[in-house]
């Protein structure tokens, strides 16, 4: 299994885009990993939410393969403990033999299409993050599960 995390949006903050590029390198080392932000979408300022959505919906889609499995990080989306979100990626480590790929989206969540082409929505918290930092706290996360997988120390109870 392959696991890909794609975000809306350019990661401008200097620490967090350094933060996110050293948990990318370390997941590497477990299970093939690739973090994408996608361009931001050139529209108009007055430019109401729901056609932000349906572009950036659009570049969404374009990068998605039929054969992906898509969960979404959105505040209604399941929450997971973290031994709980370890056991998830451990369950689909074994039962998925193509990509499994994770979206953060705009400021106004996702596109009608972008929802009907998801297989599941994952919850971080109830707590409102930017999308810069959920890059980061996600990235971090899912490290987190894989030395979980493994049986390292890095996650105490």
């Amino acid at each position: 299994m392959k696991i890909a995390m794609m975000a809306v949006g350019k990661t401008t903050t200097k620490y967090i885009a350094d933060a996110v590029e050293d948990y990318s390198g370390r997941i590497v080392h477990y299970v093939p990993f690739t973090f994408k932000a996608l361009t931001d979408a050139k529209l108009p300022k007055n430019c109401d939410a729901k056609r932000q959505k349906d572009v950036e919906g659009e570049m969404i889609l374009k990068e998605l393969a039929p054969s992906d499995v898509v969960v979404l990080l959105d505040e209604r989306g399941k929450q997971y403990s973290s031994r709980d979100f370890a056991g998830f990626l451990q369950d689909k480590m074994v039962s998925l033999p193509g990509r499994l790929v994770f979206i953060i989206g705009g400021p106004f969540g996702f596109s009608d299409s972008v929802y009907s082409r998801a297989n599941g929505m994952l919850s971080v918290s109830k707590m409102t993050f930017t999308h810069e930092m959920i890059r980061l706290i996600f990235a971090e996360q899912i490290y987190r599960a894989m030395t979980i997988i493994r049986g390292e120390s890095y996650h105490h109870d």
